[in-house]
């Protein structure tokens, strides 16, 4: 797919929104950890999707199958989260379970490499966290599993080229570096749902607030505080949002509302994917630019959101 060129683009002077939330999760499908501040890296938010939890073939373990990882715990050093910041020995992510005693994984150690790790469309190495992690969530979803960190020193993953210009590489999120989302996109959905349902569901990397609900969608060229971000496509949501993140229980909910008011045939009717469901804007920062030299590459709460650009509707979003 060729670079999509917005057909309406506008110079706003004052913010849009404002960050009110900064979300990392640190393994994939596990839970998230808030934070007031986060260093940005071209990959995500520091510490975001590293490790995975993959099955006997290598194959990445999501809520999608595996509901039960909504219940992880994960906790890092406070001052994981400064930039600059490289652990010790010393230093641990802690895993918390329902029914399972604490687990502590060293931050800094030497790794023996696992071939054959497959996320999506991706294969290649990663990092065996060992046979105490191995036995841990094995115990925890009750078959062979194994905690996988990526392999920085020979792994390459890229984010697809035809939405993207530039390489733009990730660890294991699904597709794309950041996950952005509006409160008022969420306050919307939940006027049209019997019961509301939080952010959680929707695990976003950055939350704001201020705009209109899903303004999100029509964000080309976002300036956050004074760092350079691209709108990439609309988030395509898969079952994920329907599971429960205190319960770790499936249901019909968001998806079933979402079908009607945000699917492909709503929001995109000429394009194709009508029946996919549409909630949030991927984005990657441009980590080139000028005003990622230097120090200080750090989002913080309060950040003000700028957009230089937009969409003139979601239809001409790639999606």
């Amino acid at each position: 797919m060729g670079t999509v060129t917005p057909s309406f683009a506008t110079e706003l002077a004052s913010p849009e929104a404002k960050i009110t939330a900064i979300f990392s999760y640190p393994i994939k499908s596990c839970r998230g950890i808030s934070l007031p501040h986060a260093p940005l890296t071209p990959f995500g938010i520091r510490w975001d999707r590293q490790w995975v939890v993959v099955n006997s073939k290598g194959r990445a373990c999501t809520q999608r199958v595996e509901p039960k990882l909504a219940l992880v715990e994960v906790q890092l050093p406070p001052e994981a989260f400064l930039e600059h910041w490289e652990p010790t020995t010393d230093s641990f992510m802690v895993l918390k379970a329902p029914g399972m005693e604490p687990l502590k994984v060293c931050l800094n150690k030497h790794y023996e490499v696992v071939d054959d790790i497959t996320v999506w469309e991706w294969n290649g190495p990663a990092w065996d966290e060992g046979a105490e992690a191995s036995e841990w969530f094995s115990n925890y979803l009750e078959k062979p599993s194994k905690l996988v960190r990526f392999n920085t020193a020979s792994g390459v993953r890229n984010v697809d080229p035809g939405y993207v210009e530039g390489q733009q590489q990730i660890f294991f999120s699904d597709g794309y570096p950041f996950l952005l989302l509006s409160q008022e996109s969420l306050d919307a959905l939940n006027k049209l749902l019997e019961e509301p349902i939080p952010m959680n569901r929707f695990r976003p990397n950055i939350l704001v607030e201020g705009c209109e609900p899903n303004a999100e969608d029509l964000w080309r060229d976002i300036k956050i505080g004074r760092f350079s971000f691209q709108g990439v496509k609309l988030c395509d949501r898969c079952k994920v949002p329907t599971v429960n993140q205190e319960t770790a229980k499936f249901g019909t909910e968001p998806t079933e509302t979402l079908m009607k008011v945000r699917s492909g045939h709503v929001l995109r009717p000429n394009e194709k994917n009508k029946n996919k469901v549409y909630f949030g804007q991927l984005i990657v920062w441009n980590w080139k630019d000028s005003s990622a030299k230097g120090d200080g590459n750090v989002l913080k709460l309060g950040d003000p959101v700028y957009i230089n650009k937009k969409f003139s509707s979601p239809s001409e979003a790639a999606a």
